[in-house]
């Protein structure tokens, strides 16, 4: 049994708030670079440019890489092996939070109810999804998710017999619905299966795999490129503007599921796909 102080939990979070508002992940940074060779438009071109100089300016300043610093996403996979000693998990990870939207000077974003609508000053509470793996680490990824992107999600409850073809529909709807308000290039999180909350859940999820990786499962990558390609093909382009690319990524997971039924999500992220990643 590994022991683990709570404060180790609050300290990382705060570094983790601070580096990825400001930091482009590496997989992300190569993407971006990639699509600024690749893309064919002018425009675009200059658009993905842009972009780069923008993520450049933030990380040589110390500026956000976005005004929207984002609501705080915490995942954290712990080992069952862990014993956590201090204060209760919950309460350090939004003290991480709390610390680093303060300490960083980042926009704090989070109403404490929503219809009330009273800002809680702090960015707090996150929203936290935990899973018990084997061993005795803790992974933590923090993905801060600002609502440009997170507004142009769908879930869609699709019957079984609509398939592939009724799935493929889907990503390609919310895409097009989403248009620029998603600020292209996106990257596209998809959950299929499970249930209403679980596919939302995977799709979430998906955003924090890395760009350059694509699923083990065949069929899975298959789809992930053939929606790659379908996507870019909808000329939305980078900042909405017209070009060759407008998502960068598609990421799918799926999960086993009901007879009756066959539960998408789409979950969007704008062209930083904010996130860092730390194991303990």
């Amino acid at each position: 049994m590994r022991t683990i102080a709570t404060e180790e939990i609050t300290r990382n979070i705060k570094e983790m708030c601070i580096e990825a508002n400001h930091f482009l992940s590496a997989d992300m940074e190569r993407k971006m670079k990639c699509a600024a060779q690749a893309e064919e438009a002018p425009l675009g071109r200059q658009i993905l440019g842009q972009l780069q100089e923008n993520l450049e300016i933030a990380g040589k300043d110390m500026i956000p890489i976005c005004q929207d610093t984002g609501m705080a996403v915490v995942f954290l996979e712990i080992g069952q092996d862990v014993r956590f000693e201090g204060t209760n998990l919950t309460d350090a990870v939004n003290e991480g939070v709390r610390q680093g939207y303060t300490c960083g000077y980042l926009r704090k974003s989070v109403v404490g109810d929503p219809l009330i609508r009273e800002n809680t000053k702090d960015n707090t509470p996150a929203v936290i999804h935990s899973e018990i793996v084997p061993g005795e680490q803790v992974k933590i990824t923090v993905a801060p998710k600002g609502f440009g992107s997170e507004n142009m999600s769908r879930v869609f409850m699709l019957k079984p017999a609509d398939g592939v073809e009724g799935v493929k529909d889907a990503i390609l709807t919310a895409v097009r619905d989403a248009g620029p308000n998603a600020c292209p290039p996106m990257v596209v999180g998809v959950g299929i299966g499970g249930t209403f909350e679980k596919c939302a859940l995977m799709a979430k999820h998906a955003l924090t795999r890395s760009v350059e990786e694509r699923s083990e499962v065949p069929y899975v990558r298959e789809l992930e490129e053939e929606m790659l390609s379908q996507i870019n093909k909808t000329g939305i382009g980078p900042g909405g503007l017209g070009g060759t690319t407008t998502a960068l990524a598609v990421n799918i997971e799926t999960y086993p599921t009901h007879i009756a039924g066959l539960p998408v999500a789409v979950n969007i992220c704008c062209h930083v796909n904010r996130h860092a990643v730390r194991v303990l």
